[in-house]
């Protein structure tokens, strides 16, 4: 019984490197395009306020941006777009000589952090409809969101300055 353990194990740990080694090959192989082409463009940071993507701050209270971010939808939008610019700032690391570490870091941690508080605050949201806590919990995932789009545009503007048009237009 314990070598099947083992060979299954080990099938295992095969299978899992093989697909991690096929989604790095993947993520490597995108274009520019391609990745603002996952972008969901049904909903986009203007939605918080003024040149968000330019302030780090937005200048809405908890319930206006619960209304503006469209509840789970635009929380959901924000979960996805977080990986895609997560994808977008390794992409502009990639392909330039000149890459702030500090700030792709903070980006990373940024687009982790959007992921966790837009899971939890669907799971809270789907256990009881929009309360005060919901909504506080949605506004801090907005301003992380506004924040990382903000550090993205200053991180593209320093390593690859042509791709900011194109980011800005898509956010």
């Amino acid at each position: 019984m314990m070598p099947l353990l083992e060979i299954s194990m080990i099938v295992a740990l095969v299978f899992y490197l093989g697909r991690w080694r096929e989604r790095m090959r993947r993520r490597n192989s995108q274009s520019w395009n391609s990745l603002l082409s996952r972008l969901r463009p049904e909903w986009s940071a203007r939605e918080l306020g003024d040149h968000s993507l330019w302030q780090e701050a937005l200048n809405v209270t908890p319930e206006d941006a619960w209304i503006r971010i469209e509840g789970p939808r635009g929380l959901w939008a924000m979960y996805e777009n977080a990986q895609v610019m997560l994808e977008m700032a390794d992409y502009a690391a990639r392909n330039s000589d000149t890459v702030d570490r500090l700030l792709l870091e903070t980006l990373r941690s940024d687009a982790m952090q959007i992921r966790v508080c837009v899971f939890m605050t669907l799971t809270q949201y789907a256990l009881s409809k929009a309360n005060e806590g919901i909504r506080i919990n949605a506004f801090r995932t907005a301003s992380t969101y506004a924040r990382m789009a903000a550090q993205l545009t200053e991180f593209l503007q320093i390593s690859e300055p042509g791709m900011v048009p194109n980011f800005v237009a898509a956010m």
